[in-house]
């Protein structure tokens, strides 16, 4: 039996906004399990539950550097906001996004091979990298980056430092640079329903499953009557369309005008988006959840012991 942790709990609760108890439920039934927890709480609590599941507990940035039909998006990660805003870092993050443009880095490996020097430090991108992390004393870290130079227009937008979208098409600047800021508040993660991950499809085709058989489940013990398999199946497909129209870029309607979809505002403009990208901050990476009243106590305790 895996031990459910007040942790545990907080940080289920964290992501899904659903109440304490229930995180707790989800996460004995799920064995301790965090992704199969959410799921359940999905499952059980509907919408309710993904309410806060885009939150994002890492800190950094995301920069890009674009060259006429060439460019780069990077992301950069350190452990607090405060250093986020340090113009030293600051400087690494912009610089290094201009060297993958520059010169097309195979890996993080080879970027931080790339010549550079900062603050002192060099000649490399790492021991500038290096360097600062002991001039400001907080670990920093090159995540990911991707190069763009297919042929393609590129457009690209950055929401502060913790958002940043590249767009590659062909056609009306306006109107791509609309898309890229599109894709920043809607968050799409396919261009089409019919380009959206096989995975991503299933575990949605999952949860609507369960859902109907849950609420199979509570008809049953009210004493009410159960939809015939051929309504439920009808019922779990709907959701599953109605969850690729959310997520696809052309399927959804268009921030700036909803009486329209995005694929009808390219169509009108001309343009057609070839491909995106999508980055922020911390995406999927788990942040420590530091209980300061906890230390606090712990602290004090220390303290009236020694003394």
């Amino acid at each position: 039996m895996v031990a459910i942790t007040a942790s545990m709990v907080a940080e289920l609760r964290g992501k899904t906004d659903a109440p304490m108890m229930e995180c707790k439920r989800a996460l004995t039934e799920a064995q301790g399990d965090m992704v199969k927890a959410e799921e359940l709480l999905r499952v059980k609590l509907g919408s309710k539950a993904g309410k806060a599941a885009g939150r994002i507990t890492a800190e950094g940035v995301i920069t890009s550097h674009m060259d006429a039909d060439v460019g780069a998006l990077l992301e950069v990660n350190c452990e607090t906001d405060f250093v986020t805003k340090n113009d030293s870092f600051l400087a690494l993050a912009n610089t290094a996004a201009q060297l993958i443009a520059q010169h097309n880095p195979a890996d993080l490996a080879a970027l931080g091979a790339l010549p550079y020097t900062q603050d002192g430090f060099g000649p490399t991108l790492e021991d500038v990298r290096k360097g600062l992390i002991g001039k400001i004393g907080e670990n920093m870290s090159f995540r990911r980056f991707k190069r763009f130079a297919s042929g393609a227009k590129l457009a690209s937008y950055l929401h502060g430092t913790r958002i940043g979208v590249v767009v590659e098409y062909e056609g009306d600047a306006t109107a791509a640079k609309d898309v890229a800021m599109h894709i920043a508040a809607m968050k799409p993660v396919a261009l089409s329903a019919a380009d959206v991950p096989a995975e991503l499809v299933a575990r949605e085709r999952s949860v609507a499953a369960a859902k109907a058989a849950e609420d199979a489940s509570v008809a049953t013990a009210a004493g009410k009557p159960v939809q015939s398999d051929e309504i439920v199946a009808k019922r779990i497909e709907g959701g599953v369309q109605k969850y690729l129209k959310e997520v696809s870029l052309f399927n959804q309607s268009f921030v700036k005008n909803d009486k329209q979809t995005v694929e009808q505002m390219l169509k009108a403009a001309d343009t057609t988006v070839k491909a995106f990208t999508l980055y922020v901050v911390g995406e999927g990476i788990e942040k420590k959840v530091e209980d300061f009243a906890a230390e606090v106590a712990a602290q004090m305790a220390a303290a009236k012991q020694a003394s």
